[in-house]
């Protein structure tokens, strides 16, 4: 609780809270992999007690994003190429089961909405903002993650996500790499507005392996 004039207090943030903030600030590269992550510090900087942040750094470590050190408190878990890359083969399977499934049940309001996405896309590629570009692709899968209804995977997805968004980030910013994703997501959003669970699947499976070899090949 945080005291305010009079004898009063304030309520500090939630664990929910603390532990979304904490994450956020992880998968954005605000704390870098292997940084220690000091209570005291955190406490200060998210206006919350040590206990609730401690129960949101436990939190954090059953997602894959914090690792705790026996009497050395805890840090953010550096997640490697190659466990990145397994990741993502995993994630695979669940993301075009969501784009077959958001294909399945699109509404036609959800169809406007992606047509919608679709110029923002190429109209990113095409003026070279890749910080737009970053942003509107993350938006994209959330939203078609969303429209597929299957809170299973989408829970599975995010977790895993978390764990590699990092090196996804790193990826989106490389010479020429938004001249190739982006015509991939475009083929996504496509099969989704056609309606084609199939070819929904199937664009969403060719464009993790290219994420994939593009993550071998700068790795």
């Amino acid at each position: 609780m945080t005291q305010v004039s009079g004898g009063a207090s304030l309520k500090g943030p939630s664990i929910a809270e603390v532990t979304v903030a904490i994450r956020e600030a992880i998968v954005s590269g605000d704390f870098a992999p292997n940084q220690r992550l000091i209570e005291a510090d955190l406490s200060a900087s998210f206006g919350a007690s040590r206990a609730t942040i401690r129960t949101a750094l436990l939190e954090l470590a059953t997602l894959g994003l914090v690792d705790r050190l026996p009497n050395r408190g805890s840090r953010v878990r550096a997640v490697s190429l190659d466990e990145a890359v397994e990741i993502l083969e995993v994630r695979i399977g669940l993301e075009g089961l969501c784009a077959a499934k958001a294909a399945q049940q699109v509404t036609e309001s959800e169809i406007d909405e992606l047509l919608a996405a679709r110029v923002e896309l190429v109209a990113a590629v095409e003026s070279g903002d890749l910080i737009g570009y970053s942003r509107l692709n993350q938006e994209l899968d959330r939203r078609i993650r969303e429209m597929s209804r299957h809170a299973t995977a989408v829970e599975m997805i995010e977790r895993l996500r978390a764990q590699s968004v990092r090196h996804q980030f790193r990826l989106s910013f490389q010479p020429g790499r938004a001249a190739v994703s982006g015509p991939e997501h475009v083929a996504i959003i496509d099969a989704v507005i056609a309606r084609d669970p199939a070819a929904a699947e199937s664009a969403t499976r060719a464009h993790l392996m290219s994420v994939i070899d593009a993550l071998r090949e700068i790795g």
